[in-house]
């Protein structure tokens, strides 16, 4: 069946939007499996299976003004290049007002669309991986490195990493040196979802939040369609906790490293019901509470 290209129900023109979707079909800084470039158009796709009213927080899609904007377009760019090309569109989004949702593409994105941002905001990671290198592959501009690259933009004391369980030796001890905050899956796996979002909270205060979603921080069994899948992650329940817990907060979103090759649509589907409801939930917060 054929659906058409845009994010589902995503057809506000730009002038009269508030969130605008875009995708980065990015992936040449993966490490293990390629695939991530396929991603935002596969986000798209799946979008189509959801009925425009949620159940849960009884929120119609089709009341919210979103536009899609479609992919920035990348073709042999550098990964300097392909940052810039990110950074100049977010901030002509944040010129206009613009809410960003950005479908990635591998996580090194995300430092582009932080660097439009002010460096009085925080910055909230959902991964499995602590992605703090300084440089990996001869490539600053790295997957692995995205949290290193956006401490050089956001203080250290507001960035959070929840639901890590992977980091390389050095890699980890820099991270604790630098005292960059995090709670690992374990952690969360044993006192919950909820004292987890309590300690952030507490560190951030009212600051407003970019939320940045690795899809990989999801246990494999749920989403298995990632570039880098690390077992023992959280559930989908738990970043629906994390999207309505911060909600009255968050200014920005992203979601990264869908892998569409390596499951049946699983990953893609979930991927585009959190971009669905991150507008949902910011939505409501500003017009309904």
């Amino acid at each position: 069946m054929n659906f058409p290209d845009y994010f589902a129900d995503a057809d506000s023109n730009f002038n009269d939007s508030e969130y605008v979707i875009f995708g980065i079909p990015y992936d040449k800084t993966s490490s293990f499996r390629l695939g991530a470039n396929l991603a935002p158009d596969k986000i798209r796709f799946s979008s189509w299976n959801f009925e425009t009213y949620n159940l849960k927080n009884k929120v119609d899609f089709k009341d919210i003004k979103v536009h899609d904007f479609g992919n920035i377009l990348l073709k042999k760019n550098s990964s300097n290049e392909v940052i810039n090309k990110v950074k100049t569109y977010t901030l002509s989004l944040l010129k206009n007002k613009k809410f960003p949702i950005a479908l990635g593409g591998d996580h090194s994105i995300t430092a582009g669309i932080i660097q439009a941002f002010s460096d009085e905001i925080a910055v909230l990671s959902l991964d499995a991986h602590l992605d703090y290198r300084d440089i990996y592959e001869n490539e600053k501009y790295n997957h692995a490195c995205v949290i290193r690259r956006i401490s050089e933009k956001i203080n250290i004391d507001n960035i959070a990493i929840l639901g890590i369980r992977s980091a390389e030796k050095r890699e980890f001890l820099e991270a604790k040196k630098d005292k960059l905050f995090w709670v690992d899956s374990y952690d969360i796996h044993k006192n919950g979802i909820k004292q987890a979002l309590k300690k952030i909270k507490n560190k951030f205060k009212d600051k407003k939040i970019y939320l940045t979603l690795d899809i990989d921080v999801l246990d494999p069994s749920f989403a298995s369609g990632t570039s880098t899948p690390e077992p023992f992650g959280i559930s989908p329940f738990d970043i629906l906790e994390c999207i309505e817990f911060f909600s009255q907060d968050i200014i920005g979103f992203d979601v990264m490293e869908v892998c569409p090759p390596y499951d049946h649509g699983e990953t893609a589907i979930l991927a585009a019901r959190f971009v669905k409801t991150v507008i949902e939930e910011t939505w409501l917060k500003k017009y309904m509470d």
